[in-house]
């Protein structure tokens, strides 16, 4: 069976110029990917700053008011002063005026002299238990940077030292952007295409179509490759955004973050263009996209959570999102500067699904037309 180039191009141009005349399709092609990164960069920041913490300095010594000046000289932490002692500990956590609570003990220095344990209490709220882990590593930090500039006093059996590569400054942006990336791309592709067709169902021009020469696989390539350019803009927009925005790095290939994208965005579109064939009109089509692409990119790819923590059925479920595949790759290229050998791996079973989703939807687009 031959493929009419001329059909093809002429479907795409049709296609493309609908795109224009649409103010829906143009706002989810060029606003919200923007609003989405903006958003979602700024609100998905797992640092905490301005920490209401509450000191309780029993000692008022020198060497106790130093170790309060470095909490006092983070970024992290909002200091004030309480002397009423630990009674009122419960009552400054359930008035929320305070997260944490320093407490330090009125023999600090005395013991600090004598070179002995020196004990320091710190008493943190932990409803929020991800932001109480993130607490406790702030105060850690700065309490080892208090034992480090006195270190000289007490001889130490051995040293050790920290190294952190790719992200010296444990900036969660710099996580986070990439999958940003990840998100939004599935999302406007799958909703994009599920569209699409069901458009032409819904209208009643898929009628019109059925009585031309045009054969179904040319309709679907027709259809897909005016989305496949926008989609590629489109990264390549929020790319741009993300790197000047919240300064992202960039130490890998340019030319195969490309290849890899165009990869993810053929699965996306491949997964919009089955939604399209079950269903008959554009809203169940968007909720369908919407639902088979948020949630599974959000809560079983890596993009937030890590997936070696999650139950092992979750874990076999994972292996059927896309976006799963493309967040490494992309992290990998953007921060790590992966070569292509060492994202075989991901590569192979992106292509695969791609592969698999594509032949569905041709299927599953050609019965919808016998029917």
């Amino acid at each position: 069976m031959r493929i009419n180039r001329k059909r093809i191009f002429a479907i795409s141009r049709k296609e493309f110029l609908h795109i224009l005349h649409d103010p829906r399709s143009l706002l989810i092609i060029i606003v919200m990917p923007i609003l989405q990164l903006i958003l979602f960069g700024y609100a998905l920041n797992m640092e905490i700053q301005d920490i209401p913490l509450t000191v309780m300095d029993y000692n008022r010594s020198a060497i106790s008011r130093e170790l309060v000046q470095l909490f006092e000289g983070s970024r992290f932490f909002t200091i004030s002063y309480n002397s009423k002692g630990p009674a009122e500990i419960d009552n400054l956590f359930l008035i929320r005026n305070a997260r944490a609570v320093l407490m330090i003990d009125q023999d600090f220095d005395k013991n600090y002299q004598r070179q002995t344990i020196t004990p320091v209490q710190v008493i943190i709220d932990a409803v929020d238990p991800n932001a109480a882990a993130i607490i406790k590593n702030y105060c850690n930090s700065i309490i080892n940077r208090f034992n480090e500039d006195h270190a000289g006093r007490l001889p130490l059996p051995f040293e050790i030292k920290s190294l952190i590569w790719y992200n010296p400054d444990m900036k969660s942006v710099y996580f986070f952007v990439p999958g940003l990336i990840a998100l939004i791309l599935i999302m406007i592709s799958a909703l994009l295409t599920s569209i699409t067709i069901a458009r032409e169902k819904e209208t009643g021009t898929m009628e019109q179509i059925l009585v031309s020469p045009v054969r179904p696989v040319e309709i679907i390539i027709g259809k897909v490759l005016p989305y496949i350019a926008l989609a590629l803009i489109d990264s390549m927009l929020i790319l741009v955004i993300g790197l000047i925005l919240f300064n992202v790095p960039f130490v890998g290939s340019y030319l195969l973050l490309l290849l890899m994208t165009l990869l993810y965005i053929t699965a996306a579109l491949s997964l919009g263009l089955m939604i399209s064939t079950i269903v008959k009109t554009q809203q169940v089509a968007m909720m369908l996209a919407l639902i088979s692409t948020l949630l599974p990119t959000v809560m079983l790819s890596g993009f937030i959570f890590p997936i070696k923590s999650m139950p092992q059925i979750l874990q076999y479920i994972s292996y059927l999102v896309p976006a799963k595949y493309y967040l490494i790759m992309i992290r990998g290229i953007m921060l790590k500067g992966n070569t292509f050998g060492q994202l075989i791996m991901p590569f192979l079973f992106l292509v695969i699904m791609s592969a698999i989703l594509l032949r569905n939807s041709l299927s599953k687009f050609k019965l919808t037309l016998e029917k």
